[in-house]
């Protein structure tokens, strides 16, 4: 079956309606699906046709299934199922509503700074989280991250995945991953790790804030190339608002030898969060940065291709002298008995593969064991029964006690005998009896939850704006005619009246990063500065609340954290033990007593010492140690 837009609006795998596609890349085209057996949306990647016989591009599919299967993470995108269907591959993911960071460059240009950061922290989030996995990327660019309407950045596409330092960044002479986002080591085939990845880390900061790559040609090579030999220049020379501190954060990521530059994504982390906080780069990235923007170009270095094994010839024969003074002595000719020899070597060699076809043919037509796969996933079922020389058929049934996707039952039984070529049918689970979803849009709210509660569903309402009268239902999921499972969940849209726009939650977040999701969104925004607990910058409060509809150019008021308070710690030294306690306290601290041994008597009960010393700064609440004497009368030696 052809991938293509012939597939809207069928039913594939009987299981996922196509609904409409996404994109498409070099090996496979993206849907956004609905899964009418789970009663959600999904977006499903299909290997195109011309790659579904090629063993290399169906292990990279497979791969990239596999490596994002196994990281559960808020900012990597999830994978939900995998397979084989209509003569090609596919996987279901996690469907967002959002766009890749690419378009955003795109379409917006450079990020303020504080957004830039706060997406490459995102990112850093993944990796931190996959190669603790052991597993590398390897293809970072911003068209592998996805943001959400509310500023979430997730990764996608672990197709070149591989695990940790194992990885090889060749195939067959090839350089794998995106030209303008590629690490030197990738470029000159060598193994990459970790730091491979934070190199592409840095390519993607550079262009957040200047909106361009640091390295373009004409060709690909033209740009490996310049990631092996040119220093590209600091993104404050193309962008005067960037700090200094910024760009030794992106000279060091982007340094030529992986032992210069960042050696784990808490590293880089670490100066990013510095630096959005208005502080300083650690010693070690300003000390690897400086020499690297100091430092003059290398000279390029020769891209490693898959090397051409050449035999060489064997030597000639040494020449034959005759002795022309002497008759040639006669020999009886060869051929005959090389003729004879030929001959016989060709019978045996004829024989053997007579009797070889004739005793596979006797194994093919030999009856096998069927094997026993009920209480298996279809996936694995599936698997197994083609393993064996049968070809699997699927049929799908509802079943109260068997979970979804699971074999209930097979023809033949296990352990039957059977012919290879032969076909053995699966019954597979789909779950609770299944109920068609009626058509809600247009109807009342009441009336359409009514309609769906009616049927075993679950009604789930969401208030929206339309220009629809209030309380009219204007869409919903799944669709109508959706077979969907008893229980199932329906999202009923209904409007809240016209021109008004949902107001997100944006508690918890940078203020920059806040400021941008409202402003998208059409709202205005108004700063207020709070005392709080949280770290600066950090927004606390917001008034409207999240979840409430304003119109657009409506104001929301963000109470914004000025960070932790702290008071200064009064001198208590020389004061009785009590009267130190209670200085301290009206300064909101609490005292710590710690005794010390005097031998003057006058020191008794009076504070010797404390700690920290007065006029330090500490954050209210804070205990401070203060030494007070305490008179032990020294005793006479003994005569």
């Amino acid at each position: 079956m052809a991938v293509s837009d012939t597939l809207i609006d069928t039913l594939f795998d009987e299981r996922y309606r196509i609904l409409r596609r996404l994109g498409s890349g070099g090996m496979a085209t993206v849907y956004l699906a609905e899964d009418e057996v789970l009663g959600r949306r999904v977006a499903i990647k299909i290997l195109n046709d011309r790659y579904a016989n090629d063993e290399q591009f169906v292990e990279r599919f497979r791969r990239e299934a596999k490596s994002a299967a196994g990281l559960s993470h808020a900012n990597i995108v999830s994978i939900y199922d995998r397979g084989e269907a209509e003569g090609t591959y596919y996987i279901a993911m996690e469907h967002l509503d959002g766009r890749t960071l690419k378009e955003l460059i795109i379409a917006r240009g450079p990020a303020p700074i504080k957004v830039a950061i706060e997406y490459t922290r995102q990112i850093l989030s993944a990796l931190r989280f996959a190669h603790r996995n052991g597993i590398v990327h390897r293809d970072i660019k911003p068209h592998n991250v996805l943001v959400d309407g509310e500023g979430r950045a997730k990764v996608t596409d672990f197709g070149i995945a591989r695990a940790g330092a194992a990885s090889q960044v060749t195939e067959a002479g090839s350089i794998v991953g995106t030209a303008h986002y590629l690490s030197p080591e990738q470029a000159r085939g060598s193994p990459v790790d970790q730091r491979s990845d934070l190199y592409s880390v840095g390519i993607v900061l550079y262009e957040l804030l200047t909106g361009k790559v640091p390295f373009t040609g004409d060709a690909p090579v033209e740009i490996a190339m310049k990631h092996l030999s040119d220093v590209p220049e600091p993104p404050s020379s193309r962008r005067e608002d960037v700090p200094h501190e910024l760009d030794l954060v992106v000279m060091r990521a982007l340094a030529k030898d992986p032992d210069e530059r960042y050696q784990s994504a808490e590293e880089m982390d670490a100066d990013l969060q510095r630096v959005s906080r208005g502080l300083g780069v650690s010693r070690r990235t300003e000390e690897a940065a400086t020499a690297i923007i100091s430092r003059p170009a290398a000279m390029p270095t020769t891209i490693t291709r898959a090397a051409t094994t050449v035999q060489e010839r064997p030597p000639p024969a040494p020449p034959v002298y005759y002795d022309y003074d002497q008759p040639a002595p006669r020999r009886r000719p060869l051929w005959p008995w090389l003729l004879a020899l030929l001959l016989v070597a060709a019978a045996v060699v004829a024989g053997f593969l007579v009797y070889d076809q004739i005793q596979d043919q006797l194994a093919e037509a030999k009856p096998v064991s069927v094997p026993g796969v009920v209480g298996q996933r279809r996936v694995e079922a599936e698997t197994r029964i083609r393993e064996a020389g049968f070809v699997p058929r699927v049929r799908y049934e509802t079943n109260d006690d068997v979970d979804v996707g699971f074999v209930i039952s097979q023809d033949p039984e296990p352990g039957d005998l059977a012919d290879r070529g032969q076909g053995v049918r699966l019954v597979v689970s789909l779950g609770h009896e299944r109920v068609e979803v009626p058509a809600l849009k247009g109807k009342q709210l009441t009336d359409a939850v009514a309609a769906v509660a009616g049927l075993g569903l679950t009604p789930r309402t969401f208030a929206v704006p339309s220009e629809q009268p209030r309380g009219t239902v204007t869409g919903q999921a799944p669709g109508p005619g959706s077979k969907v499972i008893k229980g199932t969940r329906v999202r009923i849209n209904y409007s809240n009246g016209p021109k008004t726009i949902q107001v997100p939650s944006v508690v918890g977040q940078p203020y920059e990063s806040a400021i941008a999701s409202l402003q998208t969104l059409g709202f205005g925004v108004a700063r207020k500065d709070v005392d709080s607990n949280q770290p600066e910058g950090v927004v606390v409060d917001q008034d409207p609340a999240g979840g409430n509809f304003l119109p657009r150019g409506s104001t929301i008021t963000l109470s914004v954290s000025k960070g932790p308070q702290t008071a200064t710690v009064p001198d208590v030294t020389n004061e009785d033990e009590q009267t130190a306690k209670g200085l301290l306290q009206e300064a909101g601290f609490k005292a710590e007593i710690v005794r010390q041994d005097v031998t003057d008597d006058g020191l008794d009960g009076q504070v010797l010492d404390q700690d920290p010393p007065a006029g330090t700064q500490a954050p209210p609440g804070s205990r401070i140690t203060i030494y007070v004497g305490r008179f032990k009368e020294e005793k006479a030696p003994l005569p």
